[in-house]
């Protein structure tokens, strides 16, 4: 026990040090406990005198470090909190903090991830670092699952240490990706420019295929059994790959490699498979050319290799001008958790499962995956898969996801403790055209339903004060109440399942949420008929706040649009107070941080699009610190727009309030 126990330290130690990022563990009197190497080169000071050390003096701003520190301990995890790190190069990163415990449950530190953003990494280092925890899944699973089959006492607390741990990954994996995923979708809906819709697209595209791999990673019995479950859904492939690509573009160029895109028109224009799984695949050969060639070109390839009345047969190839792969190689790249050389996880990063799953995805739909290499010449990856044709459309984001209906007299009861959950929660809700209200754990959850009905519940699972199995037991063996309740959970696994239908629950939607399956699991429950699909309101820029595309997000709902107009009234004029006074004391953080938070507001309350490029371009400026003149220019011009912006909402909150009393004294008099 002790050697195995010994192996996985030295496991665990080997995943730290292959980081790439900084990487903290934290007491919880902000000492530093441990720390990889990547911490040793960022802050060019040696593991022994970092240790023991104030994490907070590392950072440009202590205090500020201090709070979000503070933060963890309160909300069990931050996620992309801003800071700068004390280095020659002031290093921008963004604070990625959780909690973890000891055996007993007790909070024992922090474990601290501390991203550089400063070459515009961060999205596809999230990607990344969530691909790291999910392989890593992998592995610790793989190897529960091999213990498990010797059926000693050792190995059954073995799988039960594994069960526990996966749960907890997959809640802390896939919470916060609830949020990435739903509210891109929420954006999705909204008026926007081309190039806004492509670039969300392509995050929802990430997001989804993300999501996927580590539902299937967490998942033993699925990944092992070759049991994955592929969907028929009818979808454009040249939409698809051209969304795939999209998404490493900015890498492509930042590499300063030439991409070529080929796509054989003969290929039928809507074809039915698996479009996530499909993305899946080419994330992974695409990402894989791009780390692997520092010069050349990247090249992706799609082709009709051949066509009946019912399939077609397609060739997806990347190619690279990169590194290579040596011939005796070859043979074992496709294999778990393998790599070309011993070098190639210290040089490059990554564990060596990407192409594993891809083959393992490629080969569960009847395909083929193929590689040609020469040492230092580059790669050719090609993988064929077969589609069904069709005459049906293909299912859009539109139709899948719009929840325009015209549905009435539903209450639905969120618990939810995560406040960016219980809005994004509330924001669905709205966009279904369901009434709501919300409570925070399970025992308010019981409060409520004392004061009032609902319809429905829709029940976390993991809350404090009182869980959502315990509210959902008490509910209904206490109060006798059979009101449907479904259960929200990121944690997919066996044994929760088995307990929400055992503590009374009627059904379940795994996080991030499918806001379609949701929509109709409570129409099922509750009875109601099918939606009527609803319009949309055109938008109007008669003036720099756009109030149509306003009515529109709120559904015309007034005290939604009074708190929107209000929270903009309240955070925009000390954020531009802000920037003019970091121009004064050349705190240029200060002016990234105002303008950054800023970018959000303009669409919120449907300013034009030059609005938000003139904030990223005082981000750029200020984060370089290079020509204050011209960001002095910018903010000037922000702060003279914003200005009469606020003015424009001020006249609009006067006229909403009015209406609304007017409002109120017809039905005074309708009632007298």
């Amino acid at each position: 026990m002790g050697t195995l126990k010994s192996r996985e330290s030295q496991y665990a130690r080997s995943l730290i040090e292959a980081s790439l990022d900084p990487l903290f563990t934290i007491s919880p009197e902000g000492k530093i406990t441990d720390i990889n190497k990547a911490s040793v080169d960022i802050t060019e000071v040696t593991r022994e005198d970092l240790i023991g050390t104030d994490f907070f003096e590392y950072f440009t701003e202590p205090e500020k470090a201090r709070d979000v520190y503070k933060q963890v301990f309160s909300e069990g995890f931050v996620a992309d909190f801003p800071l700068t790190i004390r280095d020659g190069k002031l290093t921008e990163v963004l604070f990625n903090g959780s909690v973890y415990k000891d055996e007993y449950g007790k909070v024992i530190g922090v474990v601290v991830v501390a991203r550089d953003i400063t070459d515009h990494k961060r999205a596809e280092k999230e990607l990344k670092e969530a691909k790291m925890h999910a392989e890593v899944t992998a592995k610790i699973a793989q190897e529960a699952k091999s213990k498990a089959e010797s059926a000693t006492q050792i190995a059954e607390d073995a799988v039960r240490s594994k069960q526990q741990f996966l749960s907890n990954m997959s809640h802390e994996i896939r919470t916060p990706m609830n949020a990435i995923i739903g509210f891109t979708k929420v954006l999705l809906k909204s008026e926007l420019s081309e190039k806004q819709k492509e670039y969300l697209t392509a995050i929802k595209l990430s997001g989804d295929a993300l999501t996927v791999l580590i539902d299937d990673i967490l998942d033993l019995a699925k990944v092992d059994a070759g049991k994955m479950v592929f969907e028929q859904t009818p979808f454009r492939i040249a939409a698809s790959i051209s969304a795939m690509i999209h998404l490493f573009e900015p890498k492509i160029h930042e590499k300063n490699l030439r991409l070529i895109k080929k796509y054989d028109s003969r290929i039928p224009e809507v074809l039915v498979g698996d479009p996530v799984r499909l993305h899946q695949i080419i994330l992974n050969l695409i990402s894989n050319a791009i780390k692997f060639t520092p010069k050349g070109e990247i090249k992706v390839a799609t082709s009709l290799l051949s066509e009946d009345h019912e399939k077609v047969l397609l060739e997806f190839s990347v190619s690279d001008t990169g590194i290579g792969i040596a011939k005796s190689k070859i043979t074992h790249i496709f294999e778990n958790f393998q790599q070309a050389t011993s070098e190639t996880a210290r040089l490059y990063g990554g564990t060596g499962l990407g192409l594993a799953i891809a083959k393992q995805l490629t080969e569960s739909q009847d395909g083929t995956i193929n590689v040609k290499s020469k040492l230092g010449k580059g790669s050719v990856f090609s993988v064929t898969l077969p589609f069904q044709k069709t005459n049906a459309e293909a299912v859009s984001e539109k139709e899948t996801d719009e929840s325009d209906v015209a549905v009435e007299n539903i209450k639905v009861l969120i618990v939810e403790d995560i406040p960016l959950n219980r809005l994004l929660m509330r924001t669905v809700m709205d966009e279904f055209g369901f009434e709501h209200d919300t409570a925070d754990n399970g025992q308010a959850a019981i409060e409520k339903l004392r004061e009032n009905s609902c319809d429905i519940i829709l029940m976390d699972l993991h809350m404090p004060e009182m869980n959502g199995f315990e509210a959902t037991e008490y509910i209904r063996k206490k109060m006798n109440s059979r009101i449907p309740i479904i259960a929200l959970t990121a944690d997919v696994t066996t044994a929760d399942l088995k307990k929400c239908k055992s503590a009374g629950m009627n059904d379940y939607i795994s996080k991030p949420l499918d806001e379609k399956l949701l929509y109709k699991k409570i129409l099922d429950l509750v009875k109601m008929p099918k939606p009527v699909q609803g319009t949309r309101a055109e938008p109007e820029r008669s003036r720099i706040t756009n109030l149509a595309y306003l009515k529109n997000r709120t559904k015309s709902n007034e005290g939604l649009m009074v708190e929107m107009i209000g929270l903009y009234l309240k955070q925009t004029p000390p954020l531009i107070t802000r920037m003019r006074q970091g121009i004064i004391n050349k705190d240029w953080s200060s002016v990234y941080d105002a303008a950054h938070k800023m970018i959000p507001s303009f669409s919120i309350v449907g300013m034009p699009e030059e609005y938000e490029i003139a904030a990223k371009q005082i981000q750029e400026y200020s984060g370089s610190k290079r020509d204050p003149d011209k960001v002095r220019e910018l903010v000037l011009r922000l702060e003279n727009v914003c200005a009469a912006a606020c003015e424009e909402l001020e006249e609009e909150l006067i006229l909403i309030k009015r209406s609304d009393d007017k409002e109120r004294q017809k039905d005074t008099a309708v009632s007298g």
